[in-house]
């Protein structure tokens, strides 16, 4: 900030309204102070993790990210199964086959509407949130689980195949309103310090969702013509066990002080979450930003919009939600089994050889869960979409040599492995939580209902063009994924801070210079001038010990 920016801001008053101004080498001087934390950030660092965050963490998704993980894997095996059954129906309803055109449709209304599903339950999120929180909106979506579990596996009973259409929309709705909320419980939860990792549960379960359904799909189990429908009452199961265990796990804490103004709710909770009696510091740091919302209210979708304070924290999470979506990871189940019968496997093991791609799933999730508080966001979004790049560029050069080097598909099985080992060391998660961390509470729930909507649009767009694209292209219709990987880690490297063990706050000020925004955002202010306020009056803590566990 320069010398002139600075002169201006040297006198403060306080306005007719009871706004306070204060000058900016006070609060300058504030936030120095907030960042000397030495002993207080060794004692957060130190804190254990508490069997509630964990119960929190995992039963909030498994009955969340697992169902959307297992939803995408989960249509593959018994394909060929529904179609029948589609046929056949038709067969008895209008007495003669079902047409090509018409079946393809009717599959592809199928499939495709798990995306509007998703993309209705994103647009909801924000309003549902506010009447029932975090908590609330989890448990509700539960509902909607065990509806769609009920239609999808009694569809066939019932002969009706819109039972089936019906079933996949309400689950995508389910997905819709999972993928937003749980990030946004787990991080409003969670020490800073293990923001990311509680936060990659997200990331995790999902792919165990996905492994899952590969799993349950194989002909032995529930893969068999008899036996497609139970494959979709495993729904119930997951949403079921959420609903056993999270009501007794406290609500969000800055959801209860900040918007319900409940402050002896938010201290069982925050006590809950953090194992320890004494959480002044972390009600404190609540607190302030609590009575600077009685000036800033929760911001809608077209506020975030407008606000300049905002605008390159909002530009970048719809970059990296689109690149999430739009780097290619989805295209690559397109061409696994392919490339495996080109390798002179047989039919009936490639189920088995396939579960290698859910293995590779989890076990790169776990891992980017257990380094992310080392190594970074940052680093670890930019290496995960240069390795893709850099794997799907081989994969072109080893598909182009498939027909006429034996070996060759090896290679290319290899470099699908690649890939998703890649995506999911960074890029599969970590999306979602710079959604929750980039934002403060006032902006966060219009910021994850715009990040889904990019999320479920770009999901719907690969479906829908990347069959023509690889039509066109062939094997070189990869190479548009190196072009979105590429664009989406020189971007991150030039304008994305690092987010790791830093305040919300801390955050938002890190973007402050290129949103050309010279002072803090209102809430940041307001809860410095309170800390000055206290430290010169006498009445309160020292300015640095306002540093909290969050």
């Amino acid at each position: 900030m320069d010398k002139p920016q600075k002169d201006d801001q040297a006198d403060h008053k306080t306005s007719d309204s009871g706004k306070i101004y204060t000058n900016h080498s006070l609060r300058s001087t504030a936030v120095g102070r907030l960042s000397d934390v030495g002993l207080e950030s060794h004692q957060i660092m130190s804190q254990p993790v508490t069997a509630c965050l964990l119960s929190a963490a995992f039963f909030g998704a498994l009955g969340s990210s697992f169902i959307y993980g297992y939803n995408l894997s989960v249509v593959n095996a018994p394909a060929l199964y529904i179609k029948a059954f589609y046929n056949k129906t038709w067969m008895e309803r209008y007495g003669e086959p079902v047409a090509a055109e018409t079946a393809t449709l009717l599959w592809s209304i199928t499939v495709s509407i798990f995306a509007i599903g998703g993309l209705l339950g994103a647009w909801s999120v924000s309003l549902i949130i506010r009447v029932l929180g975090r908590k609330g909106t989890l448990l509700l979506n539960n509902s909607f689980a065990v509806i769609a579990a009920l239609l999808l596996s009694l569809g066939e009973k019932a002969k009706s195949f819109e039972m089936l259409i019906i079933g996949r929309l309400i689950i995508g709705v389910d997905s819709g309103i999972a993928l937003s909320v749980l990030p946004m419980y787990l991080g409003e939860i969670t020490p800073r310090h293990i923001r990311g990792s509680i936060g990659q549960f997200n990331s995790i379960l999902i792919c165990l969702g996905v492994f899952t359904g590969q799993v349950l799909g194989l002909p032995e189990l529930l893969g068999q013509e008899s036996r497609w429908n139970y494959l979709f009452s495993f729904l119930a199961l997951p949403a079921v066990l959420q609903l056993c265990v999270l009501p007794f796990l406290p609500e969000s804490p800055r959801y209860l002080l900040m918007e319900r103004r409940d402050e002896a709710g938010a201290e069982r909770a925050f006590q809950r979450f953090l194992g320890k009696k004494d959480v002044s510091q972390e009600l404190e740091e609540v607190h302030a930003e609590a009575r600077a919302q009685d000036n800033l209210q929760t911001a809608s979708v077209l506020q975030l919009l407008k606000s300049p304070a905002v605008r390159w924290q909002l530009i970048t999470i719809i970059i990296t939600m689109a690149c999430y979506q739009l780097c290619g990871l989805n295209a690559i189940w397109y061409y696994t089994s392919g490339i495996l019968r080109e390798a002179g496997f047989a039919e009936n093991i490639i189920p088995y050889i396939t579960l290698s791609t859910g293995a590779i799933e989890t076990l790169a999730a776990i891992v980017s869960g257990l380094v992310i508080e080392r190594i970074g966001r940052k680093p670890l979004l930019i290496f995960g979409f240069s390795a893709m790049a850099g794997f799907f560029s081989l994969l072109t050069v080893f598909l182009s040599f498939q027909d006429s080097v034996s070996w060759m598909p090896y290679l290319s099985y290899i470099c699908i492995l690649a890939v998703i080992a890649s995506f999911c060391s960074g890029p599969g998660g970590i999306p979602f939580i710079l959604t929750g961390e980039l934002f403060e509470q006032s902006y966060r729930p219009a910021a994850f209902m715009i990040a889904g909507t990019v999320n479920w649009l770009s999901n719907f767009a690969v479906g829908l063009l990347f069959p023509f694209i690889q039509e066109k292209l062939q094997s070189f219709a990869f190479l548009v994924f190196v072009v979105v990987c590429t664009l989406g880690s020189i971007y991150l490297y030039f304008v994305l801070p690092e987010t790791k063990n830093k305040t919300f706050m801390d955050i938002s000020q890190s973007f402050a210079k290129i949103n050309k925004m010279p002072v803090p955002s209102p809430g940041q202010e307001m809860e410095l001038v309170l800390s000055i306020e206290r430290d010169v009056n006498g009445k309160g803590q020292d300015v640095a010990k306002m540093e909290s566990s969050f």
